[in-house]
């Protein structure tokens, strides 16, 4: 029988078992009809010494054609000792983003990266990679694949870049264990968002406005003296909040006046304290059996999350645009502020890179401009013949 499309078409199940039907032009080739109807083109040959059935589509989704081209283009693979069915087989097998998320997070995340790496990968990847591209093959992810899930984050870029990292991440990985062939990294040339970077800096009367807010609340509900404490020293240390939450007290050197900090973002470091710091951390009680300076609820635990309190203190000082880490920038502003070079200040907040320290630069011309505006004032006086100001001391 030629096959055709109207020949196919009259077929029906014939069985019992697996029922082919063999076309005469091209005996290799064949459609195999099922119970229920459904009709895939086949083609049978031998490699290695055994029969192999290889399936090429099904009827109605690829024409009789194109069933015949792909069993012609099978069969001189073959000839070549290149088994389709195997390699059919292999894809079928082939690792998943799901896969590489599991492996990526055993050997790698859970191994080598910082625990809130983790966490923000533990929180990225189930809610927006693996729904997306969980079932697709490693092999077969795309840069149009990675483009496709940036454009449909482009109302959260700063998720969307975060995923996109986190993916490039993976995918590195995936080549190191040979799931793709290397340079292959489908992140790569993809363009991420621009971020508008956002710097909130508090002034001398917020800052007022923040510590009656501290008090206030310390003396309504004695038993947030530990959160409260925790907030006191992120403004006076410019440290992070992972930092200060995790502060053991085997990690304070009073007598140095120091903090040593064996982990942080940017590894071990020292944090100098200044005297209203100290004096903070000499007034907090110390919790029996825990080790850590702001403990949590749980026994032998640091407290975990500064984000209720937070919320009263921003509500009570009438500061709710400000965020926590905006503590850290008006540390490194009023350091900036006051005269104190960028390197300097990088080196108390801990920075890693010179450019990190950078976005305070345009701080540094407020010392530079007061002078200048005090030289002017002093000029003009003297062009207009009028007294220079002076202070004036007087007799109580």
């Amino acid at each position: 029988m030629k096959l055709n499309k109207r020949e196919i078409g009259r077929l029906t199940y014939q069985g019992p078992g697996a029922d082919y039907r063999w076309d005469t032009g091209t005996p290799a080739f064949g459609v195999r009809v099922y119970p229920s109807g459904v009709k895939s083109y086949v083609v049978t040959y031998r490699c290695r010494g055994q029969q192999r059935f290889h399936t090429l589509g099904r009827h109605g989704e690829i024409t009789p054609h194109e069933a015949r081209t792909r069993a012609l283009e099978t069969l001189a693979r073959a000839r070549r000792g290149e088994d389709a069915a195997a390699e059919r087989r292999g894809e079928r097998k082939a690792p998943t983003v799901a896969d590489l998320w599991a492996r990526y997070r055993g050997e790698y995340v859970e191994v080598r990266l910082k625990r809130e790496t983790q966490r923000r990968l533990l929180r990225l990847w189930p809610k927006h990679i693996l729904p997306r591209l969980g079932r697709r093959k490693v092999a077969d992810v795309s840069r149009s694949d990675v483009s496709k899930l940036m454009s449909e984050m482009a109302s959260t870029p700063m998720e969307a870049n975060a995923v996109r990292k986190a993916l490039s991440a993976s995918f590195n990985m995936a080549e190191v264990w040979g799931w793709r062939r290397e340079g292959t990294n489908p992140c790569r040339l993809v363009q991420m968002f621009r971020e508008e970077t956002r710097e909130r800096f508090l002034s001398e009367e917020e800052l007022g406005r923040l510590a009656e807010a501290l008090t206030a609340l310390e003396q309504e509900d004695p038993t947030r003296a530990h959160t409260l404490a925790a907030i006191r020293l992120l403004i006076l240390t410019g440290c992070r909040k992972g930092e200060i939450l995790g502060l053991r007290w085997q990690d304070v050197d009073f007598e140095r006046r120091c903090l040593r900090l064996p982990d942080s973002k940017t590894g071990a470091k020292v944090v100098y304290l200044n005297t209203v710091a100290l004096e903070l951390l000499a007034g907090i009680e110390r919790i029996e059996g825990s080790p850590y300076v702001i403990p949590g609820r749980e026994p032998g635990k640091h407290l975990r999350r500064l984000e209720r309190t937070w919320d009263a203190v921003r509500q009570r000082s009438g500061l709710e645009d400000v965020r926590i880490h905006d503590l850290r920038h008006t540390y490194a502003s009023v350091g900036v502020g006051t005269g104190l070079s960028l390197p300097l200040v990088g080196r108390l907040l801990g920075h890693s890179r010179s450019a990190t320290t950078e976005r305070y630069a345009h701080l540094a011309d407020d010392p530079v401009r007061q002078a200048a505006e005090q030289i002017g004032s002093t000029l003009d006086a003297a062009m207009q013949r009028r007294p220079k100001a002076s202070v004036v001391k007087l007799r109580g």
